[in-house]
């Protein structure tokens, strides 16, 4: 036997145990986590933009440590695709989208979960290159390591989704193809369905967007059945209360320093609906998405771990 031959040997060695040892880890995670974790910010108020921005990153960390973090979602070799809300061109005090640090956290998480390759992207509303640089996100999910992706338009290709409203969609393939997605919204007031949270931050992976807007929660339930998310997380650092999805004035904005994050997705968006000053069952999407069994809107009923971080 080579040396070559012995070294390749213990590198398929090692790279059995490591694999071995992250998939135990993942299983001890899985018994004995929570559905859902809520992290919020018990320290001093008003915190400046800087601060906010440590404040963000350490809320995420502790939302996905709290649901037993991500090596219960991500093997190693995975190639993710990270999917935040980057739709508007408008910047982090805005809250239009999910706040970079954010997305940056859940970046850093996969790789240290043993991701091969993490990808972020959104289909946008505004154009692309400037929502993508506004909102701070490709520059945080850059500096993390990930690859950040504008969606080509025309790449979008149609796909089957089984649903009972939508039967066929484009989609992007490259969201597709990818081994695990992980969808990060920010919560905020949305005109048409009067929150978009979890669910709808799904109309970023389709083209088309319009049969959505003909029966928005019918069309939530059929694209969230087809996703089959796994995990979530959602922004309410700072939330959008009016004037939503786009926003702009600041005066619209409410600073809660708060992440949550779970494996119920309806649970996650009754929670955000919470934060909002809503019941979860004045949001129709909620209500549909429940009905058709995707999840329950009595999140407390979850016991949710609850993280104060000061």
């Amino acid at each position: 036997m080579t040396l070559q031959t012995r070294r390749e040997m213990l590198a398929r060695t090692v790279a059995a145990a490591g694999s071995l040892a992250l998939g135990e880890r993942a299983a001890k995670a899985a018994e004995v986590a929570p559905a859902m974790a809520i992290a919020k910010w018990t320290g001093a108020a008003n915190p400046s933009s800087d601060d906010i921005r440590v404040i963000a990153a350490r809320l995420a960390q502790a939302a996905l440590e709290g649901v037993g973090g991500l090596t219960r979602f991500v093997t190693r070799g995975s190639i993710v695709w990270v999917k935040p809300n980057i739709g508007w061109d408008r910047t982090p005090e805005q809250a239009a989208n999910t706040n970079p640090e954010v997305v940056a956290t859940i970046v850093k998480a996969c790789f240290n979960a043993g991701a091969k390759a993490v990808k972020v992207g959104d289909n946008t509303v505004n154009l692309a290159p400037k929502c993508y640089a506004a909102s701070g996100i490709e520059a945080a999910a850059k500096a993390a390591g990930a690859e950040v992706l504008l969606l080509d338009r025309s790449r979008a290709k149609e796909k089957e989704i089984g649903g009972e409203k939508v039967k066929t969609i484009p989609m992007f393939p490259e969201i597709l193809e990818c081994d695990v997605v992980i969808n990060c919204p920010v919560v905020k007031h949305h005109r048409l369905s009067t929150a978009t949270l979890c669910m709808k931050n799904y109309m970023g992976v389709i083209e088309n967007r319009k049969v959505f807007h003909q029966d928005i929660p019918a069309c939530l339930v059929d694209i969230t059945r087809f996703m089959k998310p796994r995990i979530t997380l959602l922004d309410a650092t700072r939330i959008l209360v009016d004037h939503g999805p786009s926003g702009g004035d600041l005066k619209d904005v409410r600073t809660l320093l708060a992440v949550a994050a779970g494996t119920d997705i309806v649970a996650l968006d009754a929670w955000g609906a919470d934060v909002m000053g809503r019941k979860p069952g004045e949001i129709p999407s909620i209500a549909a998405a429940e009905k058709a069994g995707l999840g329950r809107s009595d999140y407390r009923a979850l016991a949710p771990k609850e993280i104060a971080i000061a």
